[in-house]
């Protein structure tokens, strides 16, 4: 038989060192590439930085490292942001007084109707939305009230007050968050920022269509310039002698940014004209939703959905615009018809074990949350958070499933964030309360407040405690907090009037249930009271 040769030489180097020696031999451009199609910007953005250090004038290497940046803070925008103060203040737009149910977000839910609002079946935010099943920048439980209501005035009012004088603060606006997002995450250099906008020739850069579209990214990605992106958009615009519909979609993106809403409607129709893209109907929507046009975004969807009839984009956003609009029925079937074109869709998923729970059907919304969880132990993506296990906590609790409604909890206590954890206790006393613990409950709602002393609902239960314990003094003050915490909620009213009226205080009774009937007009124990307080008073 043939003799085993010995392939192992002492000289021959090893695998590692020749691999080292292999990329030291690639192309550093071509290396910052792959970097950028691995989508690991950062090693991208310094082998870029090494090259144009030798060589400033290097154009592909100047237009990827502008890509790199852009995608290190690029923001999906395609959901309407929350209003600032500032914006509330500066809002010259005009609505009807009475506008007709459905055409206005200002007066969503004050109609019934089929699908009509109901909350004394599912809470309120802050902003007076229905609490969503999925967190948006315009459903967020900390957003601002809708603009045009006597919450929104208030806030207006307390913000002059705390300002002391002018000059001292600014008010809150809706481009703080991407204002804070871009420098947060801006690269310092030595000799300065990569790109000194106020020194480019736009008119050179606009007839170069890719560095163009590299840098007008950059600017509103990565600078949050939307003046000098307009410049560049009009520039870019005349050299393509207004043909191109990519530069007329950033031109509506600008005028849209900077709250020349009518002239970004035009800017975005024409380019539709030109080219049906899903991108541009979603900024056109938004321009419509914060004109308080809903309907129009709807009609607006509508059209886009006869192109692209099975966007799931779309479809979510006609469920939020239903949602907004407080017709929950409608968005219910649009988050389903959501699901049969994408099962995984963890928006949908999560809107509609939210409803369901809150629709008095937790085995249902179990299983919503069930396939929330499943897609988070075998997906890439993390949804396992502290959010989705109180969420299964409180769906097995209503279920009667309660040996895992304490490990459901406990997986959330474990996980959740100090933004989250006072939801996680307040929920918690939920569960001593359906098992007769009241000592139990007690104890979460004061570690509730005391880690958000803000907690409306955590106040008003304490509240509903106190007095049960014949601590009405306590009861009131707990009341005070509540109202002063949620707003938009009823509930912290009807419990002060219905307190007052106990104490015989009968004027500040008569004014808690007013303020509770305009907050919640079908409120039926609410009407009762102020019978009661009319027979009383004549």
């Amino acid at each position: 038989c043939p003799l085993a040769l010995a392939w192992d030489k002492p000289n021959r180097p090893s695998g590692t060192a020749t691999a080292m020696a292999a990329v030291a031999a690639v192309s550093p451009a071509f290396l910052a590439l792959s970097r950028f199609r691995r989508r690991r910007y950062e090693e991208c953005v310094d082998l870029c930085t090494a090259v144009l250090e030798s060589n400033p004038y290097d154009k592909a290497v100047w237009q990827l490292k502008c890509q790199a940046l852009t995608a290190m803070t690029f923001l999906d925008d395609g959901d309407l942001e929350e209003q600032g103060i500032a914006d509330l203040a500066m809002d010259e737009g005009g609505t009807a007084s009475v506008a007709r149910p459905g055409t206005s977000l200002r007066s969503a839910g004050d109609a019934g109707g089929a699908g009509a609002f109901n909350q004394a079946m599912r809470p309120v935010s802050n902003s007076g939305r229905p609490t969503s099943g999925f967190v948006r920048p315009s459903t967020q439980s900390s957003s601002g009230p809708r603009p045009g209501t006597r919450e929104s005035r208030n806030a207006l009012e307390s913000a002059v007050r705390k300002t002391g004088r002018a000059g001292t603060s600014r008010p809150v606006t809706a481009l703080g968050r991407q204002v804070r997002l871009g420098t947060a995450s801006m690269r310092s250099e030595a000799e300065g920022p990569f790109i000194d906008v106020n020194r480019l020739d736009l008119r050179k850069y606009a007839s170069r269509p890719a560095m163009a579209r590299a840098l007008m990214d950059f600017l509103l990605y990565h600078d949050h310039n939307p003046r000098k992106g307009l410049e560049l958009a009009a520039e870019a615009t005349k050299a393509c002698r207004y043909e191109c519909w990519w530069w007329k979609q950033r031109l509506g993106k600008c005028f849209y940014l900077l709250g020349l809403y009518r002239e970004a409607e035009q800017q975005l129709k024409s380019s539709l004209r030109a080219h049906q893209s899903i991108e541009t109907v979603l900024d056109l929507g938004k321009v419509y939703l914060r004109l308080d046009q809903p309907q129009n975004a709807l009609d607006a969807y509508a059209r886009a959905l006869e192109v692209f009839p099975e966007s799931t984009t779309i479809k979510v956003a006609v469920a939020r615009t239903h949602e907004m609009l407080m017709d929950l029925d409608s968005s219910l079937r649009e988050y389903k018809a959501v699901l049969k074109l994408d099962p995984g869709n963890v928006e949908a998923i999560a809107s509609l074990g939210a409803h369901y729970f809150y629709s008095d059907q937790p085995e249902v919304a179990l299983r919503f949350y069930r396939r929330l969880l499943e897609s988070a132990q075998s997906g890439e993506e993390s949804y396992a958070c502290a959010e989705l296990w109180n969420n299964l906590g409180l769906c097995c609790f209503y279920a009667s499933q309660y040996d895992m409604t304490l490990r459901c909890f406990e997986h959330a206590l474990a996980l959740a964030e100090d933004a989250v954890l006072a939801d996680v206790y307040y929920n918690l006393s939920h569960v001593g309360v359906g098992v007769g613990d009241l000592g139990l409950a007690y104890q979460c709602l004061k570690v509730a407040v005391t880690l958000e002393p803000g907690h409306g609902e955590a106040w008003n239960n304490l509240a509903v405690l106190e007095a049960r314990k014949g601590n009405l003094a306590e009861a009131a003050s707990d009341l005070g907090a509540a109202r002063a915490g949620a707003s938009c909620a009823f509930e912290p009213c009807f419990n002060a009037a219905l307190l007052a009226y106990k104490r015989g205080d009968l004027r500040t009774a008569s004014e808690m249930a007013t303020a509770a009937k305009a907050l919640f007009a079908g409120h039926p124990d609410t009407h009762e009271l102020l019978a009661a307080l009319r027979r009383r008073l004549c």
